[in-house]
C-alpha cells in the first residue's frame, strides 16, 4: 500500500510515519516547502505549498492508494475566535476537502482524517462520549473539524473514496508540546498542588496507540466509512493523572484537597475560569467501537506510554525545558 500522510513533520505526523513505513507500508509526504525536508530525508516527499482550497495536490497524489490525513490549525488558545476562525476554516475544511476531491479524482481507496473529540464538547456529564452523540463544537478549531467532517461523507457519497474519521481526546507522548509538557513541568518542580479534591474523568491517548490506531483504519475492510472515537482506554481523574505522571518522573506529588468551589472561584477572579473547567471537568471517550469492529487495542498501556515520555521529559535540556513547558529545575 502506498500511502499519502500530511502533517509529517508534526508531533503526532512523525510517530505515524514511523509506525506506517515499520509496517511495511511505501509512504510518501506532503511538506508545504523544502525547509522541512531535512526532517524527512529518507522518506519520498512532495512539495504542496502553503494548505488551502488553492493547494494543487496532483502531483502528491499520483500512484497513491490511501492517504492519511493529519495536517490542520491545532487548537489557538489564547487566540480570540474572531480571529481564529478564517485559518482554522481555510487550512482545516477547505484544504482538507480540497485534498478529499483529489483523492477522488486519482483514485485513491482510503482516506484517514484526524478529527478531535472536541468535537462533541468541552465537556461531559452523563457519560463518556460516543460517536453516535450529537456534535457540539465549541471553538472554530472545533467546529472546523465538524464542518471537515461533514464534507468529507459528502464527497465520499458517490466516490469510491472509502473516509475514515479519528476522534482523539489529548494526545500525550515524547515530543509533546503545550498543556501536557506543562503538566510535566509542573509535576517535576515538586510544588504542593491545591487538586486533591477534584473527582473528574479524563481520557488520553498515547501518541505511539493513535499512529496504532491509523494504521487499523487503512487495513482493516471494516473500517471504510466509519468514525471512530480512540483512547488508552484508562481513563483517570486529574489528581490520578499528575500522580501517575510523579510516579514516571520519579517525584512526589504533593495535592492538597482544596474545595472545588474555592478553586473555580479564585480562577474566574483571575480571568481563568475556562481554564479551570478543562482542567477539572469531565472529558472521558468510549472507544469500544473501534477495539469491537477492527480488533484493535492499544499496543501500549499508559504506564508504559507515561515512563517513554517521562524519559524524553529527563532528557530535555534546561533551557528546553523553560522555553516549551517551565523550568523544571527545583
Amino acid at each position: 500500500m502506498r500511502v499519502l500522510v500530511t502533517g509529517s513533520t508534526g508531533f503526532i505526523g512523525r510517530t505515524v510515519c514511523r509506525s506506517l513505513r515499520d509496517a511495511g507500508l511505501q509512504l510518501r509526504v506532503a511538506l508545504r516547502d523544502e525547509a522541512r525536508a531535512a526532517t524527512v530525508l529518507d522518506i519520498e516527499r512532495a512539495i504542496v505549498g502553503d494548505l488551502s482550497a488553492q493547494t494543487d495536490w496532483s502531483s502528491a497524489l499520483t500512484g497513491i492508494d490511501a492517504v492519511v490525513h493529519l495536517a490542520g490549525i491545532a487548537h489557538m488558545l489564547g487566540t480570540p475566535a474572531a480571529e481564529a476562525l478564517e485559518p482554522c476554516t481555510r487550512v482545516n475544511v477547505d484544504a482538507t476537502l480540497t485534498l478529499a476531491r483529489a483523492a477522488v479524482k486519482a483514485g485513491v481507496h482510503r482516506f484517514v482524517m484526524m478529527s478531535s473529540a472536541k468535537v462533541h464538547g468541552e465537556t461531559n456529564a452523563a457519560h463518556p462520549w460516543r460517536e453516535a452523540d450529537a456534535p457540539d463544537p465549541k471553538d472554530p478549531y472545533a467546529r472546523s473539524k465538524w464542518q471537515a467532517e461533514l464534507g468529507l461523507r459528502l464527497i465520499e457519497k458517490g466516490s469510491g473514496l472509502q473516509v475514515v474519521v479519528l476522534r482523539p481526546p489529548l494526545v500525550y507522548g515524547p515530543e509533546v508540546k503545550a498543556n501536557f509538557l506543562r503538566l510535566l513541568a509542573t509535576v517535576a518542580r515538586g510544588w504542593p498542588m491545591p487538586l486533591g479534591a477534584i473527582r473528574n474523568r479524563r481520557s488520553l491517548v498515547y501518541v505511539g496507540n493513535l499512529a496504532d490506531a491509523v494504521l487499523a483504519c487503512l487495513r482493516h475492510p471494516s473500517a471504510a466509512g466509519r468514525t471512530y472515537l480512540v483512547s488508552d482506554g484508562d481513563d483517570v481523574s486529574t489528581p490520578e493523572l499528575l500522580r501517575r505522571v510523579g510516579t514516571a518522573l520519579g517525584r512526589p506529588v504533593r495535592l492538597i484537597p482544596v474545595p472545588v468551589a474555592v478553586l473555580r472561584a479564585a480562577a474566574t477572579l483571575l480571568g481563568r475560569g475556562s481554564d479551570f473547567d478543562r482542567l477539572t471537568g469531565n472529558f472521558a471517550v468510549d472507544s469500544s467501537a473501534i477495539r469491537a469492529e477492527l480488533g484493535w487495542q492499544p499496543p501500549y498501556s499508559m504506564q508504559q506510554a507515561l515512563s517513554a515520555t517521562a524519559a524524553w521529559y529527563r532528557g530535555l535540556t534546561p533551557s528546553a525545558k523553560k522555553e516549551n513547558g517551565g523550568d523544571a529545575r527545583r
